[in-house]
C-alpha cells in the first residue's frame, strides 16, 4: 500500500498577514518589508524564546520558539525588541524597513550578554540586558560580601565578661 506524498510544512498562505510569524519565507506584500528573525535557545533550562515576547513597535508578535521566522512589517522605521514576561526589555534594536526588502535580524541569548546582529554579522544592539547567569554571579558576589562581612562584624563584637 502506498501513501500519497505529504504536503510541505504548512501550505503557503495566499495572503500574508502583517505581524504574524511564519516558519517559511514569505513574499513581501505591497508597501511592506519582511523581517527574517533568527532566535537561539540560549543557555537556559527553559528556552528563552518561549519565556519572552518579540515585539515590533510595542505590538507582540507570537514567535513560538527557536529557529528562523518571517514577519511582514510596514515599510518605515521600527523599534524591535524582545521583552520578558513582565515587559522589561531584554534586547532592543531599531530598523528602517524598505518596501519589498528582506531584513535579517539574529537575536542571540548568550551566557554573558544578549545581543542582536544583522544579516552581515554587525552588532546592531541598542540595548542588551546582561544574561540571567551574569546577573546571578554579580548578586552572589554581593551577597557573599555582605554575609561574610556581617559574620566578621558579629565576631568582632565584644563579649560581656
Amino acid at each position: 500500500m502506498s501513501y500519497p506524498p505529504h504536503p510541505s510544512y504548512p501550505p503557503m498562505p495566499s495572503a500574508v498577514t502583517p505581524l504574524i510569524a511564519y516558519p517559511h519565507p514569505i513574499p513581501a506584500p505591497p508597501g511592506y518589508a519582511v523581517l527574517a528573525v533568527s532566535v537561539n535557545r540560549g543557555p537556559y533550562l527553559v528556552p528563552a524564546p518561549t519565556s519572552s515576547r518579540f515585539k515590533v513597535d510595542r505590538q507582540a508578535v507570537p514567535i513560538p520558539g527557536e529557529g528562523t521566522w518571517y514577519v511582514a512589517v510596514p515599510a518605515g522605521p521600527h523599534d524591535i525588541r524582545y521583552t520578558d514576561i513582565f515587559g522589561i526589555p531584554i534586547m532592543t534594536t531599531a530598523l528602517v524597513a524598505h518596501p519589498g526588502a528582506l531584513h535579517h535580524l539574529s537575536f542571540r541569548f548568550g551566557g554573558w550578554r544578549n545581543r542582536v546582529y544583522d544579516g552581515h554579522g554587525t552588532d546592531v544592539t541598542k540595548f542588551g540586558l546582561w544574561s540571567n547567569y551574569s546577573i546571578l554571579l554579580v548578586m552572589l558576589g554581593v551577597l557573599g560580601v555582605f554575609c561574610c562581612g556581617g559574620f566578621a562584624l558579629i565576631a568582632m563584637l565584644p563579649t560581656s565578661p
